[in-house]
């Protein structure tokens, strides 16, 4: 008489106690610079298929990019003449910053959601994943919105804006 309601009380705490397999740790994760994607996530057939495991940004060489989230870098440096930085955030995703010009940060130290880590080259690759798996970013990331401000009339300087503030997609 009681197993059934047992059995499902136990199933649904399952789903809901599991992890979705794409869920940033607090809502959503700031976009690393504010610019057009060119070229976006195309998930590879295989492991060593082609296919674009990131999002391609459209930006100036010098361009400051910024942690997406915080967490700690596991990686700062080059591989094949590319220089990359990957920060691993506290929910297990780890993001990857390539085709930087400079980095700002070093391996073993925590970054700040929005610290820069470092300038772009003359693009920006971003990735993340999750384990050996690469998840599209884009569904991820929320979006920076400018805050409403007055203005005066009354000729006097304006002070400055407040800061964007970042956006997550609604459930």
């Amino acid at each position: 008489m009681f197993v059934f309601p047992l059995a499902c009380v136990c199933a649904l705490s399952s789903l809901v106690a599991a992890p979705l397999p794409t869920a940033p740790m607090a809502g959503c994760l700031r976009p690393p610079v504010v610019a057009p994607v060119v070229d976006p996530f195309r998930q590879p057939a295989c492991p060593w298929c082609a296919g674009n495991r990131g999002l391609e940004y459209d930006v100036a060489a010098g361009t400051e990019v910024r942690a997406a989230a915080a967490g700690t870098v596991t990686f700062a440096g080059s591989v094949a003449g590319v220089r990359y930085v990957v920060v691993e955030h506290a929910d297990g995703l780890r993001a990857t910053y390539g085709r930087l010009d400079s980095a700002t940060v070093a391996t073993g130290r925590r970054v700040a959601t929005g610290q820069i880590v470092g300038r772009s080259g003359d693009g920006l690759f971003f990735g993340i994943r999750r384990g050996e798996t690469y998840l599209d970013p884009a569904p991820l990331l929320g979006r920076l919105v400018e805050r409403a401000r007055l203005v005066p009339t009354d000729g006097s300087r304006p002070r400055r804006p407040p800061p964007a503030v970042l956006a997550c997609a609604a459930g």
